[in-house]
């Protein structure tokens, strides 16, 4: 007979209370021959503690429940947008031309919002970023205000009553290096470890990362191992766009965003949590990219009488996961 330890017991139901790897659902959006989907993945552990070894410091504590998109926004999708939005208008979303399953690239920061907003409209929902009515779709946004519904003071930047929009600072963070089953632990390196991956030109194996000098990008769904939570390409493959600014503040539509996680022809450096990059919001870059973050989710959170007997049980048994701890 086969017998199964204690220890694989535990992990298992570390696995089923922390680690919400289980894909949070397929979202369509557009009509007709223009729709696409959306992977999302769920972000549990609600409540984290923060990363002090990274930059910026703190980062990584998210108080809810949330999904990320768990690739990268493609051509295929941003030139679904455009024919959906009219091609022959002020807010169509310029792009590089590699193939329609390659990361969108030379999207700013400005057009990235624009095509959050459209996700949220579209779908019978509220934008994100507060643009004018007939500006153009580089133009900076407004903050909310007071007056505004789902004005939120702790972000000016994001309508609170939204559900799709680029993940902040924190959001991003996390979803990259935290460690979902640890309530105090995080990683280097958003393949779950603290160790560089491998460097790849493409491909889905655990522990890989398309960088250190590729001649290009990998299609979105074949840009390496995921992360703990499930996310591909937090590592390498293009630069993604955060919502949050520079100064942490969100207090200036015109403030400097902060792009991060390494491209493909990037050194090891740039894929770590120590790594970050900014530039204006109407700037574009050939290796900067984006993906998309939801504020939706059902999914159960742990009991924490069951957290705390999980603890008990590990504690009891010596268990010891060596990890870069937070301090």
């Amino acid at each position: 007979m086969r017998h199964i330890s204690l220890i694989t017991l535990l992990g298992s139901f570390a696995a089923a209370c922390f680690c919400h790897t289980a894909e949070a659902g397929t979202i369509s959006f557009g009509t007709g021959g223009n729709t696409f989907g959306m992977e999302f993945v769920e972000i549990g552990s609600p409540g984290n503690a923060d990363d002090t070894t990274g930059n910026p410091n703190p980062a990584g504590s998210v108080a809810y429940t949330y999904q990320m998109g768990k690739f990268e926004v493609s051509e295929d999708m941003i030139t679904k947008y455009n024919a959906n939005f009219g091609t022959a208008n002020s807010l169509a979303i310029t792009q590089d031309a590699r193939g329609g399953d390659k990361p969108a690239t030379s999207v700013s920061w400005n057009e990235a919002a624009r095509f959050t907003n459209w996700l949220n409209t579209s779908t019978g929902g509220t934008e994100a970023y507060k643009f004018g009515p007939t500006t153009g779709v580089n133009d900076n946004i407004a903050l909310w205000t007071s007056g505004d519904a789902g004005y939120d003071a702790n972000n000016p930047f994001r309508n609170s009553l939204a559900t799709y929009v680029l993940p902040s600072m924190d959001e991003w963070y996390k979803a990259a290096y935290y460690d979902p089953t640890s309530p105090s632990s995080y990683f280097d390196y958003a393949t779950g470890s603290n160790t560089a991956p491998t460097a790849v030109a493409s491909g889905t194996t655990a522990g890989t990362a398309v960088y250190s000098g590729q001649t290009g990008p990998a299609d979105v769904n074949l840009a390496g191992g995921l992360s703990p939570f499930g996310i591909m390409g937090l590592g390498g493959n293009v630069y993604e766009w955060e919502e949050t600014s520079l100064d942490l503040s969100n207090g200036v539509g015109s403030s400097a965003r902060v792009f991060r996680g390494g491209y493909w022809a990037s050194g090891s450096v740039g894929l770590s949590s120590s790594t970050r990059y900014s530039i204006d919001p109407v700037d574009e870059g050939n290796d900067v990219g984006f993906r998309v973050a939801s504020l939706s989710s059902t999914a159960a959170v742990p009991e924490p009488g069951s957290f705390a007997l999980l603890l008990t049980g590990l504690a009891g048994l010596g268990w010891y996961k060596r990890k870069r701890l937070m301090k």
